[in-house]
């Protein structure tokens, strides 16, 4: 056996199964999670994701032009926005597993701008066993995200099926 080989050996013999992310039953209507971490936007990122995402619009990547519009600098691209808030959600929420329904009532609420830090926070709107999947429930949850002033910037709705934790 090469080095390498008893190494992985020994990793996946003492490796133990951990469980991640909270069950159907955790999420009982109106409980809340304030998400941590937050996370500062750059002016880099802005770039990155304008141009992975072939969002060219000139507001994201040209500032005269966003300041001939009344910005500031450039703002932010709005999906990059959500992406990052809908992020932070995620280890609170979804982590567990179970496929994602989708989203409804997105709401932009304010601009923002690099350097600008995003948080997050989210309430449990709606839980119910799925029907026709066992072992499944569908929760829908609002989410929030404020900038560092504590101003709203966006606004939006969930659901994800869920994992029982009997899964029988």
């Amino acid at each position: 056996m090469t080095p390498n080989e008893t190494t992985v050996a020994r990793l996946g013999a003492e490796s133990r199964l951990r469980v991640r992310g909270h069950r159907y039953e955790d999420f009982e209507v109106g409980r809340q999670f304030v998400h941590h971490w937050g996370r500062t936007i750059s002016a880099a990122d802005n770039t990155l994701f304008a141009t992975l995402t072939l969002h060219y619009n000139p507001h994201y990547t040209n500032a005269d032009f966003a300041q001939a519009h009344g910005h500031p600098t450039t703002p932010v691209v709005p999906l990059l926005v959500f992406n990052t808030v809908f992020g932070l959600s995620v280890e609170d929420l979804s982590e567990g597993g179970g496929p994602f329904l989708g989203v409804d009532e997105l709401g932009y609420l304010a601009t923002v701008y690099p350097g600008d830090t995003l948080y997050a926070r989210s309430t449990v709107i709606a839980a119910r066993l799925a029907s026709n999947r066992r072992g499944y429930g569908i929760v829908t949850w609002h989410t929030s995200g404020t900038n560092q002033r504590g101003e709203p910037v966006i606004d939006f709705k969930r659901s994800n099926l869920v994992k029982t934790r009997n899964q029988g």
